[in-house]
């Protein structure tokens, strides 16, 4: 039988090599029919560390590996918030621009 390949989103990344990987689903009331989000929470096993938080993943089944570990991470489909992360360093440049255009001498800055 082959083993199950799905798709979910990074949500823990502090443990070294475990990751825990949420796969949403949607799924039809049985009664009211109304459409209901569900998630499934996966521990993903990551030898190298390469995921992080909000990353998309994909893993696989494999044996288990510990306690609550059944998966494997396959590969990393998108990164997350990559464009944040770089933001975040700009303003900090840009901080740190401020604060030293401040300390020039000659200008109107009080002595202090």
């Amino acid at each position: 039988m082959p083993k199950r390949l799905v798709t979910g989103v990074v949500t823990r990344d502090k443990a070294s090599k475990t990751r825990r990987v949420e796969v949403s689903r949607l799924v039809r009331h049985p009664r009211y029919g109304k459409i209901l989000r569900r998630r499934t929470v996966c521990t993903t096993h990551d030898e190298e560390n390469l995921s992080h938080e909000g990353d998309l993943v994909e893993i696989e089944e494999s044996r288990p590996l510990s306690r609550t570990k059944r998966w494997v991470l396959v590969r990393i489909v998108s990164k997350a918030k990559a464009a944040e992360a770089l933001a975040k360093q700009v303003l900090a440049q840009q901080d740190a621009e401020a604060t030293s255009a401040t300390n020039v001498p000659g200008t109107n800055a009080p002595a202090g």
